[in-house]
């Protein structure tokens, strides 16, 4: 594990702006920028995340002027850079970046320029700040499985936005383990009273497929509340109940990765195949505004049938 230099720091250094060139790892941390040598995630599932480099180390990262879905740390041969095992919630950089969801922290992003044989050739070109919006587990391109982060730039002045989650699909242990109960214990204090409202309503029972969780006695179940238009940018859905449906977690990740859409008529639709499936549950006194539902389908319009980067938010 590369030696630990400096203490965590959330923000901009002074006198660092976006757009700053460093020839090298000593000068990101001389800089206050990256607290750690060769390793593009710094911090723990204490700190969150408080930099990336993004080093183009792994095929599925996408880095856009105001997007980047990045890749999480774990499962890489360290001589040939292939992925050769699944990622793990375990994986300390990977924990530290979901919290930074969870706090709505700012993530410095340093973008290393002429990558060969794993350098930075052309130096390190500093991209501002940056805010985690959502995170997923997915099936990589060389068929491990691998944990995504979607980010975005923070304009001048703008602060990040807490992203409260539910944690991911996995069995986690460890650094896992401590962020997963963070994450549970966020949960229950920034669910929003909409998003409450409208579990209460469905007595947490799934609107798609009618499952309702049971998760300890005497009777208390678990739901998800799924924003239809996704809050925060680029999407800014409003936090109103006719935007939220109440969802297991099986069915709010298809949903948020457009696997499950909505017609007009509030019918499930398979998002892959096109094929309608069933209606809606909804309840009399739920009132959707089928304005989101034409947004939300409106994202996955252009999709074919190979797998698709998601870009929706969690709720």
């Amino acid at each position: 594990m590369p030696k630990q230099t400096k203490h965590a720091f959330f923000g901009e250094p002074a006198g660092v702006a976006d757009g700053d060139w460093f020839p090298s790892h000593r000068a990101l941390y001389e800089a206050g920028l990256h607290r750690f040598k060769d390793q593009g995630i710094s911090g723990t599932e204490k700190t969150g995340a408080d930099s990336i480099v993004l080093s183009g180390g792994y095929v599925d990262d996408v880095y856009g002027d105001e997007e980047i879905i990045y890749t999480g740390a774990g499962g890489r041969d360290r001589n040939s850079r292939l992925q050769i095992a699944d990622q793990h919630f375990d994986t300390r950089g990977t924990a530290a970046l979901v919290v930074s969801q969870v706090k709505g922290l700012e993530i410095r992003v340093i973008q290393g320029l002429r990558i060969e044989r794993r350098r930075a050739e052309g130096g390190y070109r500093y991209r501002g700040l940056w805010q985690v919006q959502e995170h997923w587990f997915t099936i990589g391109k060389e068929g491990f499985r691998i944990c995504q982060f979607r980010l975005t730039k923070l304009r001048p002045g703008e602060r990040p936005v807490p992203r409260p989650v539910t944690g991911p699909a996995d069995t986690p242990t460890g650094a896992g383990a401590r962020t997963r109960e963070y994450i549970e214990r966020e949960q229950l204090k920034r669910d929003s009273s909409v998003v409450r409202q409208v579990k209460d309503l469905y007595d947490n029972r799934c609107q798609i497929c009618a499952e309702r969780i049971v998760v300890s006695p005497p009777d208390v179940a678990f739901s998800e509340g799924a924003h239809i238009q996704a809050l925060g940018r680029p999407h800014d859905g409003p936090d109103t109940p006719s935007n939220v449906l109440c969802l297991c977690p099986n069915c709010h990740a298809r949903f948020d990765r457009g696997a499950l859409q909505l017609s007009d008529s509030l019918m499930v639709i398979n998002g892959l195949t096109g094929a309608e499936r069933s209606p809606l549950t909804v309840n009399p006194g739920h009132a959707i505004d089928v304005t989101y539902v034409r947004q939300h389908r409106s994202r996955w319009a252009s999709r074919d049938s190979a797998p698709d980067s998601p870009a929706g938010a969690h709720a």
